[in-house]
């Protein structure tokens, strides 16, 4: 093989390899169906829905007592041309689901908020899928007249799972779960 021919194959080598990282890197299990920011009395808040299903493994973790997390990221920016982008909210939110094998039923968190019980796991993942408005950030947070650029994001937080399982995790395709970046304008009222 001479030098060129070598050359010529790294480069479709690695063309491929770009290709099929490119197709990986795309492909979202969770759907954000809907997002908006409301202006309320406390401030604003998050309203989001969110399509998707549970694999087997992620359902079989849950039935044997394996908490599941799910993460909720936006990010509210005020693009400036003189300068670097103010980013007027930054915030996640963090729902726990996990099952009670005793009593048998399903218990979903959001960190630092009281716990709901259901007695399906449909029931406990449309609670998760459908979430109450969440507060983003106080009234004071953005300037009213202002657009700004809204990014969002959810999936499922593999840093919260137990170190044994957490090594499994990163390494197997079936406990990866997200959205692609959802980004829309947002005028502040």
């Amino acid at each position: 093989m001479t030098l060129r021919s070598f050359r010529l194959f790294a480069r479709q080598l690695l063309l491929v390899f770009a290709l099929a990282c490119a197709g990986a890197a795309q492909a979202a299990d969770v759907e954000i169906t809907r997002a908006a920011i409301d202006k309320t009395d406390e401030g604003y808040r998050l309203d989001a829905h969110y399509a998707f299903e549970l694999n087997s493994a992620m359902k079989d973790a849950i039935e044997h007592g394996i908490p599941l997390y799910f993460t909720t990221e936006i990010q509210v920016v005020r693009p400036r041309w003189y300068w670097r982008d103010e980013v007027a909210i930054r915030a996640r939110q963090t729902a726990r689901i996990s099952y009670d094998v005793l009593i048998r039923q399903y218990h979903v968190s959001y960190i630092g908020s009281v716990r709901q019980t259901f007695s399906t796991l449909e029931d406990a993942m449309f609670y998760i899928r459908r979430p109450g408005r969440w507060l983003i950030g106080p009234k004071s947070a953005l300037k009213s007249g202002e657009t700004y650029t809204v990014t969002l994001r959810m999936g499922m937080d593999r840093e919260y799972l137990s170190k044994p399982i957490q090594v499994n995790a990163f390494n197997d395709s079936d406990w990866r779960l997200n959205s692609n970046t959802k980004r829309f304008n947002y005028r502040a009222e």
